[in-house]
Formats: C-alpha cells, sequence, structure tokens
C-alpha cells in the first residue's frame, strides 16, 4: 500500500507543485489528477516559484559569483512570504537545497475516517473512488506550508520531499477534518466508529458516530487528547510515510542521497513547525528571537544513539563501541582509568580500558565536525537508506530518525505588527550567524524600508539575510563583513509575515 502512495497522492490536493497559488483549489473527483514530476536528480533543479529561464538556471549553479535568487513578482508566494537562496561555494556539483510554498485544502476521506487501503489502491487502479456529495463549506480545512529542504549525497532526496511530503501532510489530516472544525476545548473521540443508515433513497450510507455512552462512562478516566496533539502526530505519520516513500522507491525514481527537514504548517490559527535536521526557524516578535525548532545533530541526540547502539550491539559491526571517551583510545592507555560517558550520563566518569573500547566511537568529533559513524552530521533526516561506513557493509540509517521535532506557535494569543516574521533557513544560514543577529537584520531592513510596498519588504530580508551570511569574496575566500569565514554551503531562507496569518483568524 505504501508504495502506491506516490500516484494516490497526487489526487488528494488541488496544490500544484510548479506554481504557489495564493487561492487554494479544491480537489474534485472528476478532475485529472495532477501530475508530480520529479526530474532527473543530476540536473540542476530550482523551486518553481523562482521562474527561472534556462540562462537564469545555468547562471545560478555558478560557484565563484553565487547569485542570490529571490522570486521575480514579490508577494507572490502565500502570506507575501519573503525568499531567498543561494548556490554553496563548491561544497557539492549542484545548490542541494529544495523549497515549498504551497497552500492546500484537505476534503474528508470520502466519509470515511480509517479507509485508507481504498484510498491506496494497488498498482493499475484508478485511485478515484466514488464519493458522496460533499458541502466544500463544511467537509474541508486549508492548511498553508512552507517547507525546507536541504539536501545532503546529492539533491534528488531534497527534490523528492518538496514535491511530495506536503501531500503526506493532507493525507494525514484528512482522518481528522471533522474533529478539527470543532471548539477548540473539545477532546477528540477515543476511537472514529461507522455505523450504517440509508438514505432517502433507500441506498446504504456510512455515518461517523460517537462511541456509545457506557463505553465513554466505562473508561471515564481515560487520557484526553485535543486537537492539536492530533496536528502533531498527523505531522510526524507524514514524516515516516515520505520516508518509506523514498525508501521504497529511490531505484525507480533515482533518489540519491538524504535532506534535513524543516517544514511549518499554519492551521487553525496556530503554526505547526515540524524539523528533522539541522536545519532552524526563529520568530521574531517585537524584535525578540523565539527559538522555534531544535537541531538534531550527534551531539544533541548522542544518548539516543548511543541507546541504540546498546540495545543491538549487530548495528554496530563488531567496528565501532558505543561509549564515549574525549579523544580515541590508544594501544598504551589498555587497563588505565580514563574518562567515558555512556548512554545513561550527561556528566563523565572514569574507567578501565579494555580492548573492546579500542573501536572506533559510533559518535566522534566536536560541533559541527562531529559525525555518526565518522561519516554523517545530522542524525534526523529523510532518505539515506542505501548509506553505509566507508568501505564497509554497516548501515547508518537505523540511527538516523525521520521523526521530526514539532513546535507549536498560537497566533491567537498575541497582536501581531507587519514587522513580526517567522524566519525558516537551511543550516547555510545559521553556521554563521545567531539568532539575536538574523532579528537585528531583520528589524534594520524593515527600518529602511518603511515606506515601500510590505510584500517587498520580506523578500528584501530574505536576500539581505541570504548576502551577510554568503559574505564577499575576498582572495578565493568567502568573508563575512567581519573578516571571518563566511557560509560556504547552500543557503535557502523563507521570511514569514505573521500579520497575515493572524488576520485569517
Amino acid at each position: 500500500m505504501l508504495s502506491k502512495v506516490r500516484a494516490a497522492m497526487t489526487g488528494l490536493v488541488g496544490s500544484k507543485s510548479t506554481k504557489q497559488s495564493i487561492k487554494p483549489d479544491v480537489c474534485q473527483q472528476d478532475k485529472e489528477p495532477p501530475k508530480t514530476e520529479i526530474p532527473s536528480p543530476r540536473v540542476p533543479c530550482r523551486p518553481g516559484f523562482l521562474s527561472l529561464t534556462p540562462e537564469e538556471l545555468q547562471a545560478s549553479g555558478d560557484h565563484t559569483s553565487r547569485i542570490i535568487l529571490s522570486p521575480k513578482n514579490p508577494g507572490e508566494l502565500h502570506w507575501g512570504t519573503g525568499y531567498a537562496e543561494v548556490v554553496n561555494a563548491g561544497k557539492s556539483l549542484h545548490n542541494e537545497d529544495q523549497a515549498c510554498c504551497e497552500y492546500i485544502t484537505v476534503e474528508m476521506r470520502d466519509g470515511k475516517s480509517n479507509d485508507c487501503l481504498k484510498e491506496f489502491p494497488e498498482s493499475g487502479q484508478s485511485i478515484i473512488q466514488k464519493q458522496e456529495s460533499l458541502d466544500q463549506v463544511d467537509h474541508d480545512i486549508g492548511f498553508s506550508y512552507w517547507g525546507l529542504f536541504d539536501g545532503h549525497a546529492g539533491c534528488g532526496c531534497a527534490m523528492f520531499a518538496a514535491k511530495l511530503l506536503h501531500f503526506h501532510v493532507c493525507d494525514q489530516l484528512r482522518d481528522l477534518v471533522s474533529i478539527l472544525r470543532q471548539p477548540v476545548a473539545t477532546p477528540a473521540p477515543l476511537c472514529l466508529v461507522h455505523v450504517t443508515t440509508e438514505n432517502a433513497a433507500g441506498t446504504p450510507k456510512e455515518k461517523k458516530t460517537q462511541p456509545p455512552l457506557d463505553t465513554e462512562l466505562r473508561f471515564h478516566l481515560e487520557k484526553q487528547v485535543f486537537p492539536e496533539s492530533l496536528v502533531i502526530g498527523a505531522l510526524e505519520n507524514a514524516f515516516r510515510e515520505m520516508d518509506k516513500q523514498i525508501e521504497t522507491e529511490r531505484t525507480t525514481h533515482k533518489i540519491d542521497g538524504g535532506c534535513c527537514a524543516l517544514v511549518a504548517v499554519h492551521l487553525m490559527g496556530k503554526i505547526y513547525v515540524a524539523n528533522a535536521g539541522d536545519s532552524r526557524a526563529i520568530i521574531i516578535r517585537q524584535g525578540k528571537p523565539i527559538p522555534m525548532s531544535q537541531e538534531f545533530t550527534p551531539e544533541t541526540e548522542r544518548q539516543r544513539v548511543q541507546f541504540l547502539g546498546f540495545l543491538k550491539p549487530e548495528l554496530l559491526g563488531n567496528e565501532f563501541t558505543c561509549l564515549e571517551f574525549p579523544r580515541r583510545i590508544q594501544q598504551k592507555e589498555l587497563k588505565k582509568r580514563m574518562l567515558y560517558r555512556d548512554h545513561t550520563m550527561t556528566g563523565w566518569a572514569y574507567k578501565t580500558i579494555v580492548e573492546d573500547d579500542m573501536k572506533f566511537p559510533l559518535i566522534y568529533g566536536e560541533g559541527k565536525k562531529a559525525r555518526v559513524m565518522a561519516t554523517i552530521g545530522v542524525t534526523r533526516g529523510l532518505g539515506d537508506h542505501d548509506l553505509k561506513v566507508y568501505n564497509s557493509n554497516i548501515y547508518i540509517k537505523p540511527f538516523l530518525s525521520c521523526a521530526p521535532g514539532v513546535r507549536v506557535y498560537d497566533l491567537s494569543e498575541y497582536e501581531h505588527d507587519a514587522n513580526d516574521v517567522m524566519v525558516m533557513g537551511t543550516d547555510g544560514l545559521w553556521d554563521v550567524i545567531k539568532d539575536e543577529e538574523v532579528a537585528d537584520i531583520v528589524q534594520r531592513v524593515f527600518a529602511s524600508h518603511d515606506n515601500d510596498d510590505q510584500s517587498n519588504r520580506y523578500s528584501l530580508v530574505a536576500k539581505e539575510l541570504v548576502l551577510r551570511t554568503r559574505g564577499v569574496l575576498k582572495e578565493n575566500s568567502w568573508r563575512l563583513a567581519s573578516g571571518s569565514q563566511a557560509s560556504v554551503d547552500d543557503i535557502s531562507v523563507f521570511v514569514i509575515p505573521l500579520a497575515e496569518g493572524h488576520r485569517s483568524l
């Protein structure tokens, strides 16, 4: 079933991946499902909303000039979102970042709750099922979506996820439409039950009901789950389903490498930020930065990765140890007492070194140089199903989780003005700049362009952030204004005006 998701997903929503429209395109059962073409990962491909000509596309890949790209018509993206990007300084052949900005309309799953088998039929069967006539106003919801995908070891995985992850999010939300339309304080039902009735024509008709009263009384002590938690779960499941699809179709569609994924969803007055990797998002409200994600790196997830190695030592291939030492142990240090820590420890202690401790550490290095199995510098993301330790048959994927961390921001709790934004960026931005510096740049650009067209201001901020972190080329080295090393990585940035979301409440 999961391997058929790609074909089915394109028929679930009316969103187009090559043009980001302001108005939702409501899905209809008699409508031809949109085709989602995945370009070859071996040719440069940039987000469709940049509308690049072939010549501009070619120029965008020049690692020596590093031209900053931004949408040609500021305000074209949903909410008037600003966007800018730049290619790396030769770190990889192409820009491995990808981006997506969409507005998605979600309909109930054919009036049913859990009929996934009919939604994802076997290959060769039609994905369009006969559906009852539904009132679009009463039976659908919509969400705004922004996604940044930082590819590594190729751009194939990032391109694939940028084209399809929002379809998975949509599919996960289809079971929740009726629940999300209820008052905010209403707990979610424990289970979704169907009963069969007859309509006016005498035809059997399925209808959702609440669990019987005696069931509710019997389990009156059960934990209550509210809609916000359901949306978080939907995002977590969408990431997992996307990762499964990449695993299933990686050969067919030549999906190389993996990618970090940072996604923001505005739904029913709240912004949900889901992050798997080392990209980050912050909200700047009244000039102050508010973190909306965390980085998942070998250092921040040391204990989780070590614990998995402890539980399943066979994954270490008899080449690695799940213990951590301040440095590699040398042969002459056998039987000496040295500093170490394991998955249960945040502090350090001493242990007597044995032969098994001579193996390479599962996590080695410090800061941005830390690596899992001396190979990869992130611990969460999509893809990487074929990634192995160099010159071995040891797979690294078991230690790399596709589960995102999700944080929620309730727009209704605050008053937002035109200077309040959310900044989403790949690690090429955050590697050389702090949250406070980003907030300062945002406020200074706004102050300089206070009378400009509002939508253009956000594009100007995005371009300024990319410019500041890209730096300038001096003597074959990219440098910041301070003279320190600038970012040599791909950089992609969204600047999202929160006042637009507040007005939509």
